[in-house]
């Protein structure tokens, strides 16, 4: 029994093993594919660009009105997501204060240059300009400014030195040349500050209306700090002048215009852009400033582009001054010849910057051989109620009514829009085509000779 037990159980057991072997398994679930790697994010580098202007003290608004044109340059290059050398771009503004002072301008000229700055935009004022441009100059550093209008900030040979605006020797004599054909003075009494700003432009104006047969005092002068001007105007008064012309800014010109007219003076005043601004009739009271005459280097804020002012508004919720649209050019001309040159190295994107043609907010710009505007506009104001009213524009010598400059400016606007389409390099020819021929269309249209 024993052998046949065993058979059996050997058999059951091979049985069970038969069954097993024939049992299906559950499919196994299959592995989740993993998710592929995200890219790594682009390289980034960041760019310092330098800002300066004075931020307090009498003329810190104008400092501020600078600073804020640049500021939303910047912030606009950062949306975009600009990229150079295969990297994406974070710009910096780094914004000094320097007080108006050409000793704090120069050292806020070398902060900068230690701060490794990529380029600079300002200064404001050209007594600041002009003792910060050799160390600018010497660190290779490019720097533009949109309001310095001295011609010796272009005059030393600095290659790496630019301005947006015109210059005093197209703005004084711009502006002499329409007071003498306007109020038709026999006799001019000069003022400046002092300053190489306010002294530069009174010297430009002086020097146009005497080639232009007009008698001009012997020059009287304050400081960049003067508010009381009595004894200079008594003076003045005695010698029964015509017109006045103060070279300066809006600081003191307002004081001097006020105590003018307290002082029973009935001349035309005359200013430059320093004190073409809207703060002139707070500081010398509307009644006194109705009427005065001033000129700025460039076109009016007002006719700069729809885009910028539009900008400008949402971000400061104010209108631009004076010069922001200038300084707004000025740093976007800093950032496309980067992009032009695929570097921030100042030595690889300096001759991009040289050879530029750019159409900013303030028009079509290009510089000449000294790093001044080609064609720069020089517009003429009229205070009239509560507001300066653009009335004309100059231009190579001639004068064009402010309603038809604004005309011309949409036309070539227009035309280089639809060059757009071209390469690029043909397109800013367009743009500048058009520009040439609304300003020779102008000459015509005012009966003023080629």
């Amino acid at each position: 029994m024993q052998p046949r037990l065993s058979a059996i159980a050997l058999a059951t057991v091979a049985a069970f093993g038969l069954v097993a072997c024939g049992k299906e398994e559950p499919p196994k679930p299959a592995a989740k594919a993993e998710a592929p790697a995200a890219p790594p994010p682009p390289p980034t580098m960041t760019v310092n660009i330098g800002h300066v202007a004075p931020l307090t003290g009498g003329i810190a608004h104008l400092g501020k009105d600078n600073e804020n044109g640049a500021r939303l340059a910047i912030e606009q290059a950062n949306a975009a997501k600009i990229s150079i050398d295969g990297k994406e771009v974070k710009f910096v503004l780094i914004a000094e204060d320097d007080q108006a002072d050409p000793k704090v301008g120069a050292t806020v000229a070398q902060k900068l240059v230690d701060a490794k700055v990529a380029g600079v935009v300002g200064h404001l004022n050209s007594g600041t300009s002009i003792p910060a441009s050799p160390i600018y100059n010497q660190a290779g550093i490019p720097v533009i400014s949109g309001s310095a209008t001295n011609p010796k900030l272009t005059e030393q040979g600095f290659k790496q030195q630019f301005r947006v605006v015109g210059r005093d020797d197209q703005q004084g004599p711009a502006v002499a040349i329409y007071l003498a054909g306007t109020a038709k003075p026999k006799t001019v009494a000069v003022i400046d500050d002092a300053t190489a700003y306010g002294a530069g432009l009174a010297d430009e104006v002086e020097k146009t209306l005497k080639a232009a047969g007009v008698k001009v005092l012997a020059r009287e002068k304050g400081t960049d700090k003067t508010t009381d001007w009595k004894a200079v105007l008594t003076k003045v008064k005695g010698r029964n002048p015509d017109a006045i012309f103060y070279g300066g800014m809006d600081a003191t010109g307002g004081p001097l215009l006020k105590q003018g007219r307290e002082l029973g003076i009935k001349a035309v005043f005359a200013f430059g852009d320093g004190a073409c601004t809207d703060e002139m009739r707070k500081l010398a009271g509307e009644k006194a400033a109705e009427g005065l005459i001033c000129s700025q280097a460039g076109i009016p804020a007002q006719a700069s582009s729809k885009k910028f002012l539009d900008a400008y508004k949402a971000k400061y919720n104010v209108d631009p001054i004076l010069y922001a649209p200038f300084t707004y050019d000025a740093t976007n001309l800093l950032i496309e010849a980067m992009k032009k040159a695929n570097s921030a190295d100042p030595a690889k994107y300096l001759p991009e910057l040289q050879k530029i043609h750019f159409n900013g907010a303030t028009g079509p710009i290009a510089f000449d051989e000294k790093g001044d505007r080609k064609d720069a506009e020089i517009t003429i104001f009229t205070m009239k109620g509560d507001k300066l009213e653009p009335t004309a524009i100059m231009k190579g010598g001639k004068t064009i009514a402010y309603n038809d400059f604004l005309q011309m400016l949409a036309t070539a606007v227009s035309a280089a829009g639809d060059a757009a389409k071209a390469p690029v390099d043909s397109a800013a020819q367009a743009g500048r085509d058009a520009a040439k021929a609304a300003v020779e269309a102008g000459k015509a249209a005012t009966g003023t000779p080629k």
